[in-house]
């Protein structure tokens, strides 16, 4: 590799860490350095398996102990025995914990802010450009995209989600049950697929595909999580599930999907999806779109 690229990515890791103050003991002025502040927000919702979590973060178990201990001293997380496996632990955030991740989002928002505040309009645009290069970059080393049973545990999670998003978005919310009906059996070959989609490990996104004999293929269920948006993970998923369409020797794929799903459906058009007609009166969509090849 250029010797070069080594020491300009050094120098912006190098920057980087200063400039976020990753250095300091009282990170954004909570009373914990970095690392215990980046524990708290990296396990989320939770419980984790504090050895995921250790994984995740490329953490060797004493650091990983001391930054648990100190969060836990402090009432922001509980650590008691997997309840699926008594040798394993798993941690999760309280609710001053859950409270705490929320004060740290919102600093952290208002010294990105400040930082950033001295660039003018064109370098905010290349920085911002150059920043998810690196973390698309970088985060797909920890990416994995696999077909599982769609009624699994993480799919169902992943399902689950997704549903409680648009329930949240629609002003009529989402009810499933008056929804067209798709089941496990559904997007399961060879019937269909489901992607699973998996950052660190941690399920982040899914999709499935219906492959109905003679038809279209049809997707559906597409999320992701937002806490891994800007990653590229939907695209990659779409042209995974696009790919099953084709082996299966659909010519066209659909999908219908809701005008409040903005980015959705920016990036459906993008790739070369037009719109059709409705063609399945589905009661919560608005769009319907359709890709030939």
């Amino acid at each position: 590799m250029d010797t070069r690229l080594i020491k300009t990515f050094r120098q912006f890791q190098r920057i980087v860490t200063s400039e976020v103050g990753a250095m300091q003991d009282d990170f954004l002025g909570r009373g914990r350095p970095f690392g215990a502040s980046r524990v708290l927000w990296e396990m989320g919702d939770g419980p984790v398996e504090v050895a995921a979590l250790r994984d995740r973060l490329g953490l060797d178990a004493g650091y990983a102990s001391r930054l648990l201990g100190l969060l836990e001293g402090e009432g922001l997380v509980s650590i008691g025995p997997s309840p699926d496996d008594a040798r394993a632990k798993v941690v999760a955030r309280t609710d001053a914990g859950r409270a705490e991740a929320e004060i740290l989002d919102a600093l952290s928002d208002r010294a990105a802010a400040d930082l950033l505040a001295h660039l003018g309009d064109d370098e905010l645009v290349e920085l911002d450009r150059a920043t998810r290069v690196v973390t698309r970059a970088l985060a797909r080393r920890h990416l994995t995209l696999d077909i599982e049973d769609a009624a699994s545990r993480d799919a169902q999670w992943c399902v689950g989600e997704f549903f409680k998003e648009i329930d949240a978005l629609f002003a009529s919310g989402y009810d499933p049950s008056q929804a067209l009906s798709v089941g496990a059996a559904d997007l399961t070959a060879p019937h269909g697929a489901f992607v699973v989609a998996r950052l660190h490990g941690q399920p982040v996104g899914c999709g499935g595909v219906k492959l109905p004999p003679g038809k279209p293929a049809f997707l559906k269920r597409m999320w992701v999580a937002p806490s891994a948006r800007g990653l590229g993970i939907a695209a990659m998923m779409l042209d995974r599930l696009e790919g099953i369409a084709r082996e299966a020797g659909a010519t066209a794929i659909t999908l219908d999907t809701n005008s409040l799903l903005t980015t959705a459906g920016r990036m459906y058009e993008s790739r070369g999806y037009r719109l059709v007609p409705d063609f399945n009166g589905e009661r919560h969509a608005d769009r319907w779109y359709r890709k030939d090849w």
